[in-house]
């Protein structure tokens, strides 16, 4: 059985994830923020002062557990990152789906001021390249992951 492994961008070495409320938003809330795409993580890891590290997990799914996926930006999705950006909380241990990277996010922001109709913001983002995240939630969410070691870039 093949592994499903997640990686997080950071400039630290995480062995024990942990959820941090930095008071920033995020597209799904708060959490411990992964994907299963590595170049994004570089990308991530990228943007970080001091040191640039890959952490790497594996992920166990565990069905016990409250998950909302997205398979697709969709209107459930988007009306989902716009409640979360604006601080609302949900129940979810785990959220999954694509990300609203920062050009993607400016569509959103002038979606919800009335800049843009919906149908300007779906035709914007239907060319943006594949984004993957996965927004561990809770700390029964962190228990699916396993360590398995960082590279630092």
């Amino acid at each position: 059985m093949e592994k499903n492994i997640m990686y997080h961008g950071s400039n630290v070495v995480v062995t024990n994830p942990k959820i941090l409320i930095n008071g920033h938003y995020k597209d799904f809330g708060y959490g411990f923020n992964c994907t299963n795409i590595e170049r994004q993580a570089k990308r991530w890891a990228l943007t970080r002062k001091g040191e640039s590290i890959v952490n790497r997990y594996e992920y166990k799914e565990n069905e016990g557990l409250n998950i909302c996926i997205f398979k697709e930006m969709s209107e459930e999705w988007l009306e989902f990152v716009v409640d979360c950006r604006r601080g609302k909380e949900h129940n979810y241990d785990i959220v999954e789906g694509p990300m609203a990277d920062d050009q993607i996010w400016d569509y959103v922001e002038d979606y919800i001021v009335g800049n843009i109709t919906k149908t300007a913001f779906w035709e914007l983002v239907k060319f943006k390249y594949p984004t993957h995240q996965i927004v561990f939630c809770t700390e029964e969410a962190l228990k699916t992951l396993i360590y398995e070691g960082s590279v630092t870039l």
